[in-house]
């Protein structure tokens, strides 16, 4: 926070909105039927898994490598990710000419690791958790001069975040909630900033997964913990964000109206409504918001609701085991 505001301010959004719009989708926008009738409010579905590379990720990557130097970008980026970060910053690095080397960990699907490396990206895979594959990022920064883009704690990232928000809010101007996956922060802070800097009635919510929610925790103590990172179908949402976190956790607590858990069989169903009444394939992060809607623990929902569908890059037998009845496929469970 500066001066009690958060750290990234509505007019970076609207320039980095300016400043990416050759390079992303502004992504369709549509009403559910199906969720307007079961909640009693007018529901509409931001459709982001459409956007290039499968996900929201792209906006805050490509505003973060636009915003380099040629000497910068000659020196070529780095990051650590759980997947969609790192395949946005891949294609946004070689667009601009640059190189990307992508840390991961050993939890991150096979699907991801591969989209990225055909990229061209270079991989490192190290370590169990998100944490162990920043300290490689980090490292690699410090010893081959490399461009360290972080995944959410970025003003440039989140700023590319937060167009997001921006169109969300063009499209439904009367809009009362906003439901947002919730992991580092990037997403929901950029989201926060926009919406609530033009609709500053408006509420957003946080959602994330019960198991290894470092945001969620970190937030009930005031100030940036670390968790077990586990295996979940919101994978995107794993990670902790960071001890030294300078820009999402401030800005999560200053703008988020709540945070919500959702459990694996609540996700899955999410996912399973995705796909079966509104035909859209979403990974497991990009499902909490139909997850929330559905499980009901969103209350009374006075006025219009924005549900954020953040990714698309599942792997497409795990989708297929989750759409057959699968509510834990890590612990082979069945409904």
């Amino acid at each position: 926070m500066v001066g009690g505001m958060p750290v990234i301010q509505l007019e970076s959004i609207v320039a980095a909105r300016k400043r990416i719009e050759r390079y992303v989708y502004r992504t369709p926008f549509v009403q559910s039927a199906t969720l307007t009738k079961l909640c009693g409010a007018p529901i509409g579905l931001k459709l982001e898994h459409h956007q290039r590379t499968g996900s929201f990720k792209l906006r805050g990557a490509t505003n973060a490598v636009l915003s380099l130097t040629p000497e910068e970008r000659a020196r070529g980026v780095v990051t650590a990710s759980t997947g969609n970060h790192g395949r946005a910053l891949a294609y946004a690095a070689k667009l601009q000419g640059s190189n990307a080397t992508v840390c991961m960990s050993h939890l991150v699907p096979d699907n991801k690791v591969a989209e990225i490396r055909s990229l061209g990206a270079n991989v490192r895979i190290v370590g169990k958790s998100q944490d162990d594959a920043q300290e490689e990022a980090n490292r690699l920064a410090a010893d081959n001069g490399l461009v360290l883009v972080l995944p959410f704690d970025h003003p440039n990232v989140v700023a590319g975040q937060g167009t997001l928000g921006l169109e969300i809010v063009d499209a439904m101007p009367d809009v009362m909630t906003v439901l947002v996956p919730l992991s580092g922060g990037g997403l929901a802070a950029g989201v926060a900033a926009a919406v609530k800097g033009r609709s500053p009635k408006a509420r957003v919510i946080g959602l994330t997964m019960d198991r290894g929610a470092a945001m969620k925790a970190s937030l009930d103590v005031g100030r940036p913990v670390q968790v077990e990172e586990v295996a979940s179908l919101a994978d995107s949402l794993g990670g902790g964000i960071g001890l030294d976190n300078a820009v999402t956790f401030e800005m999560c607590r200053a703008l988020l109206d709540d945070v919500i858990l959702l459990s694996e069989a609540e996700i899955a169903a999410g996912m399973r409504h995705a796909y079966s009444q509104e035909r859209e394939v979403i990974e497991g992060a990009g499902a909490v918001g139909i997850a929330a809607l559905l499980s009901g623990r969103l209350g009374r929902l006075d006025g219009p609701v924005a549900v954020i569908l953040s990714g698309r890059n599942v792997d497409m037998d795990l989708h297929r085991r989750v759409i057959n009845g699968a509510i834990d496929p890590f612990k082979e469970e069945e409904v």
